[in-house]
């Protein structure tokens, strides 16, 4: 049996922005839903972080998510198992109290896992596992030593895996507890990563700069023989441009209506054709556009990291290069902690 797994879709993302539902809506329109029919796949594993804002909805986010996403699941009879993640649970000790739960009960097509549990899935046994907390360590570390399950899906934290990439996770779990099984699967890091038995799948489409270039999608799982393979978004949000006294004329803009775009001036000794290189760009319905001009950074080799860095990744990054007599990893956990309630404030 054929199953497919998303994660991390985080409905309402960026203040529940129109320019980024649309986005999402042309993945889901033109890559997911075919992808289904055509391999007439009829369950869903969801890992975790359906939606955005740990802390609340906003109307408008849970209403795009049920026309575009839920009623066309059941529409189409399309069984969702739906693992609780750190995004979906209102309290950090607790997943008792949880928006998919909350939100999904009208669907009878919807299951919520808020505590780990064993699934068959087809004729496979599938341990599930939700985000990991104070109040179910425990149990869920006792059950994964017990379960005789070949195959683990859930929301994991564990050390030494890609947040993006830019940084590798220093704190978590030990992947070590889960050698025992043959494959797993975890939501959480939005870049994929393997070490062979744990694969980070990644999230569908780029939310943040740091997305930059990373490639995105979701994942088709033969229940049968314990494999997978990785269906693509070919569609991208961020741009950098790279401007060498570019020719305003012959350069293309048609890609970048509705994309957020930086322009990296490497070259340019012409100022009216550069403005009008600019021009062009905004004719095109670009929906953000920076220029960047620092000719001291095109000289140091790191420009691309440099350029796709998002808050969070700078903010790591200048811990990690701080001398200070502090664990850094607890640090960039607390700032990264700080970050996301920021976000989730409206």
């Amino acid at each position: 049996m054929k199953v497919a797994i998303i994660t991390d879709q985080h409905f309402g993302a960026r203040k529940n922005s129109k320019l980024f539902h649309d986005y999402f809506l042309k993945f889901y329109n033109d890559v997911f839903f075919p992808t289904l029919e055509e391999h007439g796949i009829t369950t869903v594993v969801d890992m975790g972080d359906t939606f955005d804002s740990r802390k609340g909805i906003d109307f408008s986010a849970l209403s795009w998510a049920k026309n575009n996403y839920y009623d066309r699941l059941q529409e189409m009879g399309v069984k969702v198992h739906t693992i609780v993640g750190n995004h979906t649970a209102y309290y950090k000790n607790t997943n008792n109290v949880n928006a998919v739960d909350l939100l999904l009960r009208e669907y009878d097509n919807v299951t919520v896992y808020s505590e780990p549990t064993e699934v068959m899935l087809g004729q496979l046994p599938t341990l599930f596992i939700p985000w990991i907390n104070q109040e179910n360590e425990e149990s869920t570390l006792k059950l994964i030593q017990k379960t005789t399950c070949p195959c683990a899906m859930g929301h994991l934290e564990l050390q030494g895996f890609r947040v993006n990439r830019q940084i590798i996770m220093e704190h978590g779990l030990d992947s070590k507890l889960f050698e025992k099984f043959t494959r797993v699967y975890s939501g959480h890091y939005h870049t994929r990563s393997t070490n062979g038995t744990v694969f980070y799948l990644g999230n569908p489409y780029e939310i943040y700069w740091n997305d930059l270039n990373d490639t995105r999608g979701f994942t088709i799982f033969d229940t049968d023989t314990i494999t997978h393979e990785s269906v693509d978004n070919p569609y991208k949000m961020f741009y950098n441009i790279y401007y060498e006294d570019t020719n305003y004329q012959t350069f293309d803009t048609r890609e970048y209506e509705n994309k957020i775009v930086k322009v990296v001036v490497r070259k340019k000794f012409d100022t009216k054709k550069f403005e009008k290189f600019i021009d062009k760009l905004y004719a095109s319905n670009i929906a953000d556009l920076k220029v960047i001009e620092n000719f001291e950074i095109q000289e140091c080799g790191d420009l691309e990291d440099f350029e796709s860095e998002d808050t969070l990744s700078i903010l790591n990054r200048y811990i990690q290069e701080a001398e200070i007599n502090l664990d850094k990893s607890v640090v960039q956990k607390l700032l990264q902690e700080i970050y996301q309630e920021a976000c989730e404030m409206v």
